[in-house]
């Protein structure tokens, strides 16, 4: 039988440090063998710390080890697709955090590099791992629900792990690009990934005003073909930790899911928990503090999965092409909430060098 498929992980941020942690714990399938970070000594302390045999200053360094299988991106958005297509020409697989990327442009490019290098790409929501919701889901494939009919997902918290998501030329938007992905792609999979009928959105800059020009709440409403409607509501400006719930409604029944309340802990610190530094400040005062939080959330599975997806063991749950889709509602979301209108399918979103010009006023 094939080892596990050996993993470099490109960031050294909270996500990345989540995922080495998943797969060090959980995931069998994945060994990290490689970590690269252009901070100076950034990557060298991260893979001391977590037991990665390689470190290094350059992403193409890392892209040049052979024994690297599948490359794993956790840098800043601006920088997703410069590391995924160098990825793909290196002959490596490639999970790609969310958002995919910033621009059409660069989906259809990650895409068709990854397509010319027979490799996959893999896009990384971990909601659809998420062992709460895939039971949602469960319920919805059994009949238990009848003809699932409205999708209600939020998440919510005081602000984002990194400082660079404050700035919306590293990150392309706020609180929409950042958590909007992970509702609107929650919907389309409990839905079966129907076409979408229309898009509009509303969204402010409400709390963070002095720290960011992005949105730090945003509602989003997607009407998709056969009479189904999501809803998304998303925070930056909620304090007392993350608060992530899910609703399906059925014409034969309802459920909603919790993320974090019925395995937590409450929990108050002055100085913060977790075993991501830069994780402390957000988990000050009081919040639910859960148990293999990583776990929950879906991220080893999620791994798990991907790993199995390289040897060919299983087919992918979610993909580029996911990542491009939820990426275009998310463009259509920024231009109605700086248009005030509903946007209609078919939809080609504007040429944009980020998506929330398009609600600032320079698309």
């Amino acid at each position: 039988m094939p080892g596990p498929v050996k993993v470099g992980i490109v960031g050294t941020g909270f996500v990345g440090d989540i995922h080495a942690h998943s797969m060090r714990q959980f995931v069998p399938e994945a060994e990290v063998v490689a970590v690269a970070s252009r901070t100076p000594g950034r990557a060298a302390a991260f893979a001391r710390e977590r037991g990665i045999a390689r470190a290094f200053t350059s992403y193409q360094d890392l892209l040049a080890m052979d024994e690297v299988e599948l490359v794993l991106i956790a840098v800043p958005n601006d920088l997703h697709a410069e590391v995924a297509i160098a990825a793909a020409r290196a002959g490596k697989h490639i999970v790609c955090e969310k958002p995919l990327c910033r621009t059409m442009a660069q989906a259809d490019a990650m895409i068709t590099a990854a397509r010319q290098a027979s490799v996959h790409l893999l896009y990384a929501e971990e909601l659809l791992f998420a062992p709460k919701y895939v039971r949602a889901k469960t319920l919805v494939d059994e009949g238990a629900l009848g003809r699932p009919f409205m999708v209600r997902q939020m998440e919510e918290h005081p602000g984002p792990h990194e400082p660079w998501f404050w700035d919306v030329d590293r990150s392309g938007g706020g609180v929409m690009l950042d958590m909007g992905c992970h509702s609107i792609e929650f919907a389309r999979w409990v839905f079966g990934r129907p076409p979408v009928k229309s898009v509009s959105a509303t969204m402010g800059t409400f709390v963070h005003r002095e720290r960011t020009r992005g949105e730090d709440h945003s509602i989003l409403i997607v009407e998709y073909e056969g009479d189904r409607i999501s809803l998304a509501e998303n925070s930056w400006a909620k304090g007392g930790g993350v608060d992530d719930r899910a609703e399906i409604y059925g014409s034969l029944g309802h459920t909603s899911a919790d993320l974090l309340r019925g395995s937590s802990l409450t929990t108050y610190s002055d100085v913060g928990y977790g075993y991501a530094v830069e994780k402390a400040a957000s988990t000050r005062g009081w919040t639910f503090t859960m148990f293999e939080e990583a776990w929950n959330y879906g991220f080893p599975q999620e791994m798990q999965h991907f790993a199995r997806c390289v040897r060919g063991q299983e087919k992918p749950t979610v993909t580029g092409e996911d990542g491009r889709e939820v990426l275009k509602i998310m463009l259509a979301a920024y231009q109605s909430a700086g248009e005030g209108r509903k946007i209609a399918w078919p939809y080609e979103p504007p040429a944009v060098e980020k998506p929330i010009d398009l609600w600032l006023g320079k698309g």
